[in-house]
């Protein structure tokens, strides 16, 4: 039996055995669908109103996604980028750095990825990337280490000084709830390249992890730039709690679009389209 195989035959034990059941909205329990969807559309449309007013107001806004690996950052940074323009809102997703890089000063290689006015940036991980992943997997030396505490403060101090919106998220996740996702990533098809070999090693790091975590907030929580914690075991509302506090952050008003009429199409002048037969269609298998 093959990994795909597996994966569809545990779906449909936990659909047999209720587990898929929806259930209600209540604290205690994770959302409907349902309840889910809908709020979920309430505060994409609140986004794009969001989005046309830093466009307006031409403000640059730079949101941090940080936490735990399979603590649900991905799947927030997609709901809030899902109904926005690409041009106006970016994901900085960066692979590691090269050779060249690793010379580089360390923030060099993020600030080209900064927004310009009007425009607001998303960094699926970031420049934390040295005091957290790098120091527990000794990526980076004890100097490098220190070094980046002491200047990170003053980076970002820099970068709220130049008029960014500097908004950090830190997503926590349980060891079980974790260690639940992983496997899932192992066994379904459309999750195993989310499954990394650094994952793998960081695994059983947990507490080097929380104690890395625990040290980088003590120098990088700053009334200026502070870290603000995202409870993300129940992914739903993980993703809608971070939404609505973003929203809360930037101070933004409905900007009503100019009414758009569409002209008259060109007049036919005779054009024949080209043949079906000259031209060479995908198969219609749906």
């Amino acid at each position: 039996m093959d990994a795909d195989e597996e994966y569809f035959i545990l779906l449909q034990i936990e659909k047999q055995s209720g587990m898929g059941k929806k259930n209600n909205g209540t604290k205690n329990n994770k959302l409907s669908d349902n309840v889910y969807e809908e709020e979920l559309e309430k505060l994409q449309v609140e986004l794009v109103k969001l989005q046309e007013w830093i466009k307006d107001k031409q403000l640059k806004v730079v949101v941090i996604f940080e936490g735990r690996d399979a603590a649900g950052k991905g799947g927030t940074i997609k709901r809030i980028t899902e109904k926005l323009n690409p041009r106006m809102c970016r994901i900085v997703a960066l692979t590691k750095p090269t050779e060249r890089e690793k010379t580089q000063w360390y923030f060099q290689r993020y600030v080209p990825h900064l927004p310009a006015s009007g425009e607001m940036v998303l960094f699926d991980r970031s420049w934390y990337n040295r005091p957290v992943v790098e120091r527990v997997m000794d990526f980076c030396t004890d100097e490098e280490y220190w070094e980046f505490l002491r200047s990170c403060p003053n980076f970002e101090r820099m970068l709220i000084r130049s008029e960014i919106i500097l908004i950090k998220y830190w997503f926590s996740v349980s060891d079980k709830e974790q260690e639940k996702r992983f496997k899932s990533r192992l066994i379904d098809p459309t999750k195993r390249w989310k499954f990394s070999d650094v994952d793998l090693k960081s695994f059983t790091k947990w507490e080097d992890y929380s104690r890395a975590k625990d040290e980088m907030f003590s120098y990088t929580d700053t009334k200026q730039s502070p870290w603000f914690v995202v409870e993300g075991d129940d992914k739903k509302r993980a993703r809608l709690n971070c939404i609505s506090h973003l929203l809360s952050l930037i101070p933004y008003e409905y900007i009503s679009p100019e009414e758009i009429e569409l002209p008259e199409r060109q007049v036919r002048t005779g054009y024949v389209r080209t043949p079906r037969s000259e031209q060479t269609f995908i198969p219609e298998k749906y």
